[in-house]
């Protein structure tokens, strides 16, 4: 195992969170990464990480069927800005290399905000390629203290 993926089920377990681990081999695509996952693609939650300056910094959950909608996530933070940090960065902020980002774990705990969309059993990043955590939604916001909003908008 990893020391990204023992870094994740470690803060799992840290939060109490009921979780199942799924392990897979390389996907092309969300349809491949959610039959691999056996969950629908919507179920597949992105952790991206944005940068509102130098030294702050979110996660923001979003559905493997939708994108941030910036002006949305602009007007809830009441700044003018965001950006996506370079891979460099992220992976300094949070330990994980992109594709890997999960916010249990992070090397930097983030505030958190979930799409208001995010419902039920979902699949998130598990610290490294290949591998996920399915966990209730709602539990894992509620133990990551995380805000729920209306941020993200079908993907075109």
């Amino acid at each position: 195992m990893s020391a990204g993926t023992e870094r994740a089920i470690a803060a799992a377990d840290g939060l109490d969170l009921s979780y199942a681990v799924t392990r897979h081999g390389p996907v092309r695509s969300l349809a491949e990464a959610a039959t691999a996952r056996g969950v629908e693609p919507r179920q597949i939650v992105k952790t991206m990480v944005v940068r509102l300056s130098d030294t702050d910094y979110r996660f923001v959950l979003v559905p493997g069927d939708r994108e941030i909608a910036w002006p949305k996530l602009r007007e809830l933070l009441g700044v003018s800005r965001i950006s996506m940090p370079s891979a460099e960065t992220a992976y300094d902020v949070t330990g994980y290399v992109r594709g890997t980002i999960t916010p249990l774990g992070s090397r930097t705990p983030l505030p958190v905000i979930a799409d208001a969309s995010i419902e039920g059993r979902i699949s998130i990043g598990g610290g490294d390629h290949g591998v996920a955590l399915t966990v209730d939604a709602a539990e894992l916001v509620a133990a990551l203290g995380g805000a729920v909003a209306d941020v993200t908008e079908p993907s075109t």
